[in-house]
């Protein structure tokens, strides 16, 4: 005690040195300002409780420091200008919809304080344009007489208001505008119509004010009485919470980053209680609960002690019957290619609910049934169902066969030819299909050459779909400079600024939590081609070319005019690239092999059977049985060689430009990434047809409406089956299942004659290799897999 007391009384000598000289240089005003931000918060006595209630209480923590609140808080209250930004974005979404054709939005900020918040504000939208008007609702007459005297210079015109948010009602302020406001902007589809009110807001947000307020449940409540229909509620707070706590919650919006370690739940309660800050974290469950989650991110302000703090972004989840029943079934609709079907077994209890059409019993999709569940315990719906677009189909983030993967994608780009698949598909508009996420690459190709009437992306991985609505999200908002920045030349120093006011709107909020964990990834000095799984071989790629001095080899490779040149520069570096030593060292590891290539044990037998059979030397066939060493090597030689000698990299061969480089050209490139290809995708209904499945593949086939599906493109995933259980039988049953009578599945093999062929054939499927990788023959431009394969079904089960 003894230091402190020291401690205060050196700092109380500082201050009132300083006090006394109030026209002192600018590192002086900073000290004043500091020593009385320090001295209100942490040595002088708050006013004992004398039954005057919580404006007394205020106004004892900030009466001295009201008039420095703004120069100290700059550091401590993180996130309040991330969550205006998400808000703005929002409300201009809103408003390219029509939803302020009639009227413009009015905009309540409880416990404004200073009014920081608003001026903040300006930075993203013209507020005494936008807003018709904007109220600040604060307890505290010192923070309000501050905030007079911003707007005073400003000249802008807010209401600012000292009083109880709890007794706050817009109609006791707004009759005078009452023919500036109409309520025919109409309602989003998970809102009833019921809740209109002339006199509603279309913002409200609250800045580090919601830890302040004792009784926030009467706050929280009168806010869900205040805000419009199509409104939104912004909060930015501190906090402390265990993951268990929000544990088989799946309506909070993703809870990445959100646990906090014991000692600093301990530690932060304690040192903020000090202040009248409350941290328990039912301040937020409740927020959550009587609002539906849009976006949620839990940031760590690491200047500070990393102090932790949340940002949401909500609207209303009240009044869903029966209007919400329309959008349930909408989403399920398109998520199974079924009609208005009943729930699936289990869920019986809930059919008095829902309406009984006469058709068949069928599954309800995994998303259908977690909002009949909530709905049924007076919970809000998934946060998924409060996006702008229902696109990412929800999926229980907490299950361990999504976070084996350790919250990173395997694969940023695509590792197979999608202009072979046109070709040997001929997909066109009538066509409704299912594939692979992957990189996301391939899809996004389909829709530019043949616009399929429905696409399925399915991926166990979530960050793949996380990456696919990043790509989606960029062709919706951003013109095509910037598209090219972010995925042609892989970086762009804006990226997180783009991501908030630009593409948070069209995301899910677990995409946009992902992306602002990695927003480094576009922003930094490397690729970002070169993270996730297969960033690991792109940069193991520019390593070992400068350290075998072949850095200008492979850039005069990679610019070679002609095919000629290429191969001339190729028989210079093959055999450094092809080296034994180098085989032996790295590409026959397992690590190798899955981290950087991606190959799963069974693909590996694959590779190796095909070697016993074209080897004549029983030697030889024990040695490569041995270790995976000379059949990897045999199977990357006939991969490589062909593609040196027939492929141009240079003009249209882009997968092994970006291998080799880190980056595309604007000459060699993906065809969605060319000028045609973002007309084309940034286009309003563009992705209309795209749902965004993850989970397992079967447990999406076996949702699907029978006969559905006319094409499935599965690429190697048969590979990873193991052929001593019965998983790839029950895959290729639900296909069965899934497709029209003459359905196609489109299937590559790094097999020549892989064993589930035959798995094929047994239900119901004829089987047609369309393509056979041989010593020296390039079957497309990546010419990774030994096979292509076309199953068409031929008869019902």
């Amino acid at each position: 005690m003894g230091p402190l007391l020291v401690f205060a009384a050196v700092l109380l000598a500082v201050y009132a040195a300083l006090y006394s000289q109030r026209k002192t240089p600018l590192l002086h005003h900073r000290l004043l300002n500091f020593c009385t931000f320090f001295y209100s918060s942490f040595l002088k006595p708050h006013s004992k409780d004398d039954g005057s209630g919580q404006q007394a209480a205020l106004e004892s923590f900030y009466r001295v420091q009201a008039n420095v609140y703004d120069a100290t808080r700059k550091k401590l209250l993180c996130g309040r200008e991330d969550m205006l930004a998400l808000a703005a974005a929002q409300l201009k979404f809103q408003a390219q919809q029509g939803r302020f054709k009639h009227s413009k939005p009015i905009w309540v900020d409880i416990g404004g304080g200073t009014g920081y918040n608003i001026e903040a504000m300006h930075a993203f939208l013209d507020v005494p344009v936008f807003f018709s008007a904007v109220f600040l609702v604060d307890l505290s007459p010192s923070l309000c007489d501050v905030a007079k005297k911003r707007f005073e210079r400003l000249g802008w015109n807010v209401q600012i208001l000292c009083e109880d948010a709890r007794s706050f009602r817009l109609e006791d302020h707004l009759e005078k505008l009452d023919n500036a406001r109409s309520t025919a902007s109409g309602f989003p589809d998970y809102v009833n119509a019921s809740l209109s009110s002339a006199y509603k807001a279309d913002l409200i947000t609250m800045s580090y004010s919601l830890s302040m307020i004792p009784d926030y449940y009467n706050v929280v409540d009168s806010m869900v009485r205040l805000l419009a229909p199509t409104g939104l509620i912004g909060a930015v707070d501190f906090y402390v919470q265990s993951i268990v706590e929000t544990t088989g919650r799946n309506y909070v919006g993703g809870s990445f980053n959100r646990h906090v370690n014991w000692l600093s739940r301990v530690f932060w309660r304690a040192w903020f209680d000090c202040d009248r800050v409350s941290l328990e974290g039912a301040r937020r469950d409740y927020l959550e609960y009587r609002f539906g989650t849009q976006k949620i991110l839990d940031q760590r302000n690491y200047l500070l002690g990393g102090i932790p703090y949340y940002i949401f972004l909500g609207c209303h989840c009240q009044g869903l019957f029966p209007r919400s029943q329309q959008l349930l079934e909408t989403v399920d609709a398109s998520c199974t290619e079924s009609p208005q079907i009943i729930p699936a077994k289990g869920h019986e209890f809930l059919l008095p609910l829902l309406p009984q059409p006469a058709l068949p019993i069928e599954t309800r999709s995994k998303a259908y049934e977690s909002a009949i569940i909530n709905l049924s315990s007076n919970l809000p719906l998934p946060s998924t169902f409060y996006q702008n677009h229902q696109a990412r189909i929800y999926y229980d983030e907490h299950l361990k066969k999504h976070t084996q993967f350790n919250q990173d994608y395997l694969y940023s780009f695509t590792w197979e030819d999608p202009r072979v698949d046109q070709r040997i598909l001929q997909i066109n508009d009538s066509d409704t299909i299912l594939c692979l996420t992957s990189g996301g690459d391939n899809l996004l190709e389909y829709l530019v050459t043949a616009n399929p009437k429905r696409i399925h992306a399915v991926d166990l991985n979530p960050n793949q779909n996380h990456l696919l609505e990043l790509k989606v999200a960029a062709f919706q908002t951003l013109p095509y400079p910037d598209v090219w920045r972010m995925f042609g030349e892989g970086h762009h120093p804006d990226f997180r600024k783009l991501l908030i006011e630009k593409l948070s709107p069209q995301m899910s909020s677990q995409a946009f939590q992902f992306w602002v964990k990695h927003t480094g990834r576009f922003t930094s000095s490397t690729s970002f081609y070169d993270y996730g799984g297969s960033g690991h071989a792109i940069k193991l790629v520019r390593r070992l070319s400068w350290l075998f001095g072949l850095r200008q080899q492979i850039q005069r490779l990679c610019d070679s005019k002609t095919r000629n040149e290429q191969r001339e520069i190729w028989s210079k570096i093959r055999p450094m690239i092809l080296s034994r030593t180098l085989h032996w060292a790295l590409v026959g590891t397992e690590w190798f092999l899955w981290k950087a290539a991606g190959v799963p044990p069974p693909q590996r037998q694959l590779i190796i059977r095909d070697a016993l059979d074209m080897s004549q030397d029983i030697s030889k066939q024990e040695w490569v049985s041995d270790a995976t060493g000379e059949a990897m090597w045999d199977y990357i030689v006939n991969t490589l060689d062909p593609v040196a000698q027939n492929t141009l990299l240079s003009d249209e061969n882009y997968h092994y430009l970006l291998t080799l480089t880190g980056c595309y050209t604007r000459r060699c490139h993906p065809l969605y990434l060319s000028p045609k290809g973002h007309t084309k995708l940034s286009q309003p209904q563009a992705f209309s047809g795209l749902r965004i499945h993850t989970d397992e593949l079967n447990e999406i086939i076996q949702r699907f409406k029978p006969a559905t599906l006319t094409i499935a493109i599965i690429m190697d995933s048969m590979d990873w089956f193991d052929p001593f259980t019965t998983a790839a039988s029950t895959q290729v049953r639900a296909l069965n299942r899934a497709l029209k009578l003459k359905g196609r599945v489109l299937l590559r093999s790094a097999g020549l004659k892989p064993w589930y062929a035959m798995v094929f054939e047994q239900n119901g499927f004829s089987t047609k290799r369309v393509a056979a990788r041989g010593p020296g023959t390039c079957v497309d431009r990546v010419n990774m897999y030994a096979s292509t394969w076309i199953m068409t079904k031929i008869e019902e089960l």
